[in-house]
């Protein structure tokens, strides 16, 4: 089994990094990429259990791009380093993610829910709090009966707590991840909102900013869907991907590790046909190790 887009600790998931790998590895994953959002802090330590547990690890982040409609997710897979241009995205988007995350905290008091982001941040140690953070401590003290209850009454778009987030240019993150080895794939790609009738031009346009592949298969999308984007893509003449986007068995629980759109096991030539040989031609030694000088 393959699944190339999921989540640990060190972002918003919860299974730390070399949990996860365990995790993974006792449903059968052989292929596994640790796509945190917008941090590489987790990438070394599951690397390491996934030599101990002989299976195919490859090195991953999630970055927040900028974009007019809908939400634009940037896939970097195969990571060999972290880059002075990886590093300054990551410092930026850590910088935009604390002031969001102060912003929230103040709406929420203000609308009668007794929480501060510094309690957030003490309950889970990491720098990449988001709003499940918050949901989880609103859920443990009260302040809520289940979880998205958080969004449907205060962090959903229109809701009284939802602050925007400023992401990182296109442009910009495409050469982050390729200046740190890694290949760019677009996210979820339906997740921005575009027609099908005008898919074509705007992934065209992606594709212009140097994007190389896109995640054709994810859980959000139907079967049809994703078989669709995996055509618009070869068509394009880039690789498509797919993976579960998993975050824990209590986060999102609806997304189970290694299975994908319509509760398909993720294609396992998304990585031999696709991804695979072309991280070959991009690595010349064929290594897939990531090593980091950065504490991104």
């Amino acid at each position: 089994m393959t699944d190339l887009h999921t989540h640990s600790s060190a972002s918003d998931g919860t299974l730390e990094p070399a949990a996860l790998v365990k995790y993974a590895c006792g449903r059968g994953i052989k292929t596994l990429a640790l796509t945190d959002h917008d941090t590489t802090k987790g990438l070394e330590e599951a690397q390491a259990e996934s030599l101990k547990a002989g299976i195919t690890f490859v090195p991953g982040i999630e970055i927040s791009v900028q974009w007019p409609t809908g939400e634009f997710h940037l896939l970097g897979l195969g990571l060999r380093h972290v880059s002075r241009e990886l590093s300054e995205i990551i410092s930026f988007l850590r910088e935009e993610r604390l002031n969001r995350n102060l912003t929230m905290a103040q709406r929420l008091r203000e609308n009668g829910a007794d929480i501060t982001f510094e309690e957030v941040r003490e309950k889970f140690n990491t720098d990449n709090i988001g709003r499940p953070h918050f949901a989880q401590v609103m859920l443990d003290k009260g302040i809520i009966s289940h979880r998205q209850a958080a969004f449907d009454k205060y962090f959903a778009k229109g809701r009284p707590c939802y602050v925007d987030r400023r992401g990182a240019d296109l442009h910009d993150a495409v050469e982050a991840i390729k200046s740190s080895g890694g290949i760019p794939v677009q996210a979820h790609p339906l997740s921005i909102y575009v027609s099908w009738g005008k898919m074509e031009e705007t992934m065209r346009a992606i594709k212009d900013f140097g994007v190389m592949g896109l995640e054709a298969w994810h859980p959000a999308v139907r079967i049809s869907e994703a078989e669709r984007l995996e055509e618009l893509a070869h068509s394009l003449g880039m690789i498509a991907t797919g993976g579960s986007d998993f975050h824990g068995d209590s986060v999102r629980a609806d997304r189970h590790i290694g299975f994908t759109a319509g509760g398909l096991r993720v294609p396992e030539k998304v990585w031999s046909e696709d991804l695979g040989p072309l991280l070959d031609r991009w690595h010349e030694d064929g290594s897939l190790t990531f090593t980091s000088s950065s504490n991104a």
